[in-house]
């Protein structure tokens, strides 16, 4: 399988473990949006950074490929499928995807996704996209081989709000575009750079986005 072939190249074990520091900060900032006493899934979970460190009732971990549900603490529920056939989820509070639809092999891919959220999610429920900004990234986006869709702020609020969404927050640029680049990965400086949104609008290549289920 040829993502798997690539995620096992893409990070090295030191990697992973920064990764697995640095992530524990932005899922603090990111609890915010997600009920302690909820149901949240973390869609396309990959190695798992997002919904080892989020705090809820219940955790669900959803990716297409076993090797990454590996990565997932005790506790958390462990699915093996796509994103984009949600059918036999529960209903859910939350919803993260991070990173993933970029992957996936057509727009209409993406949108039937999307929709599936909205119908798996209770009212109020929140879905939660950190996702590269070609608008903001474009001379590295294809750096990564696996990369096959595009998408702007602008052209993921406006599929989600088509959805059914409505936009809570939209931060266009908010992580860097990857941990891969030079630039500082202690937990204590990545908590830093979450306080202070100026330096999002300089070294953001990801955008952010939270959209509310009505």
């Amino acid at each position: 399988m040829m993502d798997a072939d690539l995620y096992r190249v893409r990070f090295s074990p030191g990697e992973l473990t920064a990764a697995r520091a640095f992530w524990k900060p932005i899922a603090r900032y990111l609890q915010r949006y997600i009920p302690k006493d909820g149901t949240v899934l973390d869609l396309g979970a990959g190695f798992c950074h997002f919904i080892n460190n989020i705090e809820a009732g219940r955790k669900i971990a959803l990716d297409f490929n076993a090797a990454n549900l590996a990565h997932a603490d005790a506790g958390v529920e462990k699915l093996l499928g796509s994103a984009h056939d949600l059918a036999s989820l529960p209903p859910l509070d939350t919803v993260f995807a991070s990173n993933v639809y970029e992957h996936l092999p057509s727009r209409e891919a993406v949108y039937s996704s999307i929709r599936g959220v909205f119908e798996l999610l209770k009212p109020g429920g929140r879905f939660i996209v950190l996702q590269p900004n070609f608008a903001h990234c474009a001379r590295e986006y294809f750096d990564f081989f696996d990369h096959r869709l595009i998408f702007t702020h602008k052209s993921m609020a406006e599929a989600l709000t088509a959805a059914g969404f409505e936009i809570e927050v939209l931060h266009a640029r908010f992580l860097p575009f990857t941990s891969k680049n030079n630039i500082p990965k202690a937990p204590w400086l990545v908590a830093l750079y979450l306080r202070v949104p100026l330096a999002w609008k300089v070294m953001g290549g990801q955008m952010l986005i939270v959209a509310r289920k009505p």
